[in-house]
């Protein structure tokens, strides 16, 4: 039987871990294009084109009151490249992601209701690497 533990996922920032995470899905990465495209020929031969983009997205969700709020939104008026990485290691399973260069899109929209809301932060990373 398998066991996951959110508590072994972590995003570091710049050097910071990023802490006060929402509930539900906090945190997402991905490679922006696909690996390759095909195309194929009217004779029906494959042709495979290796796609060279070397951008990924990450995004992260933090409760309105995380302590990592104000470095966030700092880091989002922030125009230098900074290293961001996601980490899960349970001691079985090791995943990372991210890379050395990258930047906040924008500052996370505004949500206020009865009860905390969330804070999304979207990281564009310019050399994006998965393991």
């Amino acid at each position: 039987m398998g066991t996951y533990n959110a508590n072994f996922a972590t995003v570091v920032v710049d050097g910071r871990f990023i802490t006060g995470f929402d509930d539900g899905t906090f945190i997402k990465a991905e490679k922006d294009e696909e690996s390759f495209q095909t195309k194929v020929s009217a004779l029906g031969e494959v042709i495979v084109s290796e796609t060279n983009n070397p951008l990924g997205t990450i995004t992260i969700t933090l409760s309105q009151t995380s302590p990592s709020y104000a470095y966030l939104m700092q880091k989002a008026k922030s125009k230098t490249p900074f290293p961001v990485w996601v980490n899960y290691n349970d001691g079985t399973q090791k995943e990372k992601a991210g890379g050395t260069q990258a930047r906040i899109k924008k500052s996370p929209g505004k949500e206020f209701s009865d009860e905390a809301s969330s804070r999304e932060f979207e990281f564009q990373v310019f050399d994006y690497t998965e393991e």
